[in-house]
């Protein structure tokens, strides 16, 4: 599927935004918002008018996030269950209340300046989607799309419709990063050719059969509103309101839940751009003696997956990143003592003169020996974000209000788009390992549990296994659509 140049995210620009970051963010903080003027601006007078889809659990503590910062009223509220919305209609009684977006939007859009997008991976697209059309500002939570065409269409769409936009990876916005990148800059571990990320995840059922037999729609729940996107399948108990992030008709896996999270650090100390090539192995699950359990639906219990990045000017040459979840770590740095914590999620950057580490958010950045940081004297060189991760919710306000194009935020679609395609090029390599081929006698083989893949990103496609293809851009349910 040929991507339309004219639209498209080059890598150079992709680097000039990153390291004009800063500097803008910075910049917010001394420029009155009403000498700022520009497409979707409001006066000082006004404030951010919100509408929050998905109004419980991670939407819950989104749109409190932004309205945190005092300029924001929730002027409404949409959500598919109205138990998980129950506290966000509590919390803003005069936000009146829808379970379909499309209703919301249609019936009020010229009373919405922004929307939070906070439901199951598989719908984050076609609403944020839906949401630009109409000019309003979004802020999605991470990953920012279930499919690799949906993230290169948003990223393309923040552009094309002038949208202020922000994805939910709350850590791109600490000091934690921004530490590990002056640390990078000043030279203090060489040139990078290799990083681990790691997590503990996944914390919910996978690598499991899906369930047999109808179970009874809760009265509060509209189940069909909820499937959106996905395929056509009956109610189960133990999905709503968490454990969908285990199948991937809905979800992501361990990746698309905490990868935004982990690899984003590596992504941008390193200005790594899409991987070149990926390969992987997965946790096997055994349902009798060598009887290996086959559940395509579900995502395994356990990866390890190898990228590979091409050289940047950052880098000593390719950058090979190794993700790990379900508890499985890397073998830990010499450097580090037998004592000192490791941590269950985490990523360790090792370079040519030296290693450094954070955790999940990038935080606690360390300098490996840990001795090494008490005698750092590095510069402070990059602007921070007020309020850390809570700014990263009270900036997308204020660059809402401002209008596109006046303040940049730590994870706008330029960024977050990328980094999104990056993960879901990993969970090609995963989906690849359940792909099945026959041969004439009735055996079967599984070609995708020993190939590396190579990824053209041109093309959004896999040159050497076109089976995973299917991936990367889903057929909807009839009746639902992207909108492009």
């Amino acid at each position: 599927m040929p991507e339309d140049k004219e639209q498209s995210i080059t890598q150079n620009s992709r680097r000039g935004f990153i390291k004009t970051t800063a500097l803008a963010a910075a910049g917010f903080m001394i420029v009155p918002r009403h000498v700022l003027g520009g497409k979707g601006f409001l006066a000082p007078s006004d404030r951010l008018q919100l509408a929050g889809i998905g109004a419980g659990g991670k939407g819950e503590s989104d749109i409190g996030g932004i309205v945190k910062g005092g300029k924001t009223d929730v002027a409404f509220l949409c959500d598919v269950d109205d138990r998980s919305a129950a506290t966000s209609v509590k919390n803003f009684p005069k936000a009146k209340y829808y379970k379909d977006y499309r209703e919301l939007l249609d019936k009020e859009a010229k009373h919405i300046d922004a929307v939070t997008v906070s439901t199951p991976d598989h719908n984050h697209a076609m609403i944020a989607m839906a949401a630009m059309q109409l000019g309003k500002h979004v802020y999605v939570q991470k990953p920012l799309t279930h499919d690799i065409y949906e993230a290169r269409m948003l990223t393309e769409a923040a552009k094309r419709y002038k949208v202020v936009t922000q994805m939910g990876n709350q850590g791109a916005s600490g000091d934690g990063v921004r530490r590990l990148q002056e640390w990078y800059n000043a030279g203090k571990i060489g040139k990078v050719h290799t990083v681990y990320c790691w997590t503990d995840r996944p914390v919910w059922p996978q690598g499991i059969a899906w369930p047999t037999g109808k179970t009874e729609i809760p009265k509060e729940l509209n189940w069909d509103l909820w499937l959106g996107s996905a395929p056509e399948k009956d109610y189960i108990d133990n999905l709503v309101p968490f454990n969908w992030r285990g199948w991937w008709n809905f979800g992501t896996g361990a990746l698309g839940d905490m990868g935004c999270h982990l690899v984003e650090p590596p992504f941008r100390v390193l200005d790594l751009d899409t991987p070149i090539a990926v390969e992987c192995s997965v946790g096997s699950v055994y349902v009798g003696e060598f009887n290996r359990g086959y559940f395509p639906e579900s995502c395994p219990p356990s990866s390890h997956v190898i990228l590979t990045f091409a050289k940047t000017d950052k880098t000593k040459g390719e950058v090979k990143v190794h993700w790990m979840d379900g508890g499985i770590k890397p073998e830990r740095p010499e450097e580090l003592g037998p004592d000192e914590r490791f941590g269950d999620n985490g990523v360790l950057f090792i370079g040519t003169k030296g290693k450094m580490i954070c955790e999940t958010y990038g935080k606690n950045p360390r300098l490996l020996p840990l001795s090494r940081n008490s005698e750092d004297n590095t510069a402070i060189t990059i602007p921070r974000v007020v309020g850390q991760e809570d700014g990263h919710y009270t900036m997308f306000a204020e660059a809402a209000m401002a209008g596109y194009g006046k303040i940049q935020l730590s994870s706008p679609f330029e960024i977050a788009g990328p980094l999104t395609e990056t993960l879901l090029i990993a969970n090609l390599a995963i989906r690849g390992t359940d792909v099945q081929r026959k041969d004439a006698n009735g055996g079967i083989s599984y070609p995708g549990r020993d190939m590396k893949m190579l990824w053209d990103k041109t093309n959004m496609n896999v040159t050497n296994f076109d089976d995973v293809n299917q991936f990367v851009k889903r057929q909807y349910r009839k009746g639902w659509s992207l909108g492009v």
